[in-house]
């Protein structure tokens, strides 16, 4: 517990970490007097990491005199001894000319390749769920034959074009007059699932109260609102884990890395998770599900228009991650995106 821990133990474990981050390889305490932080004998010196690998922050690996942080270590060093400060100038630049003048579309996918460029490690999108956006206008255009353009603007510019093939007539002047019909229904400012709520539950309610041109602009409505709810889940970069050698040198922890990359079920729960929190979230080694084999750090932030969180961007990386650098530049990341987002 941080209660247990003095100051200069503080300040040894802060030491172990960052070499470790740096190098990769375990640290001793020889090595650590020689960085000139710590008026102590290397006696002293080991006598602090035993007693951090006592309570748990520190382990041994049984090839190495030296010790290396756990999942406990890194957590504390996250959560009480780690300085942030913003990107830098250059790192914002890219991020910021990478994620400008394109369509949102493309924002969200440009985000993930510039995270991963800029942080050296694989970088996740989740793209917001269609039926979850809100829909904001709705505009029919008549094609050939029994074929209708159903075009769907929502919230943050997005544009979603569902072809409708129909079983019942209708002329370009009925598909202007239905657009308008529900449009305003759309004022309402509710997401794409819940319109098609909407409209379903008014066509089953009162049916027969309707004219014609009402009750085929409803089964239009009902036929264009009907979209795939499955979230779009965006990977870049995965080859990065193969330049680390605690990966790199394991072949059973690499295989069982890339199973858990290919299994999206338990990333994007995880997503889904820091998507409810409506915060920045930091999973480091086996805290989360998504690696079973541990080693891993997931640093996510959600991002969307005004105050409304329509997905999640981040970094998937090494346990031994320069988290002082990453977390900020996903930080910023979500919060360029979220600015795209509000200018549509």
């Amino acid at each position: 517990m941080p209660d247990e821990i003095d100051d200069r133990t503080r300040d040894v474990l802060k030491a172990v970490v960052q070499e470790f981050i740096s190098t990769g390889e375990p640290v001793g305490s020889q090595q650590l007097t020689r960085r000139g932080d710590f008026e102590v004998s290397p006696a002293t010196m080991r006598n602090v990491l035993a007693e951090l690998e006592e309570l748990g922050y520190l382990e041994k690996p049984h090839t190495s005199a030296g010790r290396v942080p756990t999942d406990q270590g890194y957590r504390f060093f996250v959560d009480t001894l780690l300085q942030l400060s913003d990107p830098s100038p250059k790192e914002r630049k890219a991020i910021e000319e990478g994620l400008a003048n394109t369509t949102v579309e493309e924002r969200l996918q440009e985000a993930g390749r510039v995270l991963h460029q800029i942080s050296h490690h694989a970088s996740v999108v989740l793209i917001p769920r269609p039926s979850a956006a809100t829909l904001t206008r709705i505009e029919f255009v008549r094609m050939k034959g029994d074929k209708v353009l159903a075009i769907l603007v929502s919230s943050g510019g997005q544009v979603q074009n569902k072809l409708l093939t129909l079983d019942f007539p209708v002329t370009p002047d009925e598909l202007v007059t239905s657009a308008n019909y529900l449009n305003e229904i759309l004022k309402q400012g509710l997401a794409i699932e819940d319109v098609r709520g909407r409209i379903l539950q008014e066509l089953e309610a009162q049916r027969m109260q309707y004219d014609a041109v009402t009750a085929r602009a409803l089964r239009l409505g009902a036929a264009a609102t009907d979209v795939s709810s499955n979230e779009r889940l965006v990977v870049e970069g995965t080859g990065t884990f193969l330049e680390q050698p605690e990966f790199a040198e394991d072949v059973k922890r690499m295989k069982a890395l890339f199973r858990a990359l290919d299994e999206k079920h338990k990333l994007l729960q995880l997503l889904d998770r820091v998507q409810r929190a409506r915060e920045m979230q930091i999973f480091i080694g086996a805290e989360s599900e998504f690696s079973s084999q541990g080693d891993v750090s997931v640093i996510v932030s959600p991002y969307g228009p005004s105050e409304t969180v329509v997905g999640t961007v981040g970094v998937i990386g090494p346990t031994r991650m320069n988290y002082q650098r990453v977390i900020p530049l996903v930080h910023f990341t979500a919060q360029v995106l979220s600015r795209a987002l509000d200018e549509k």
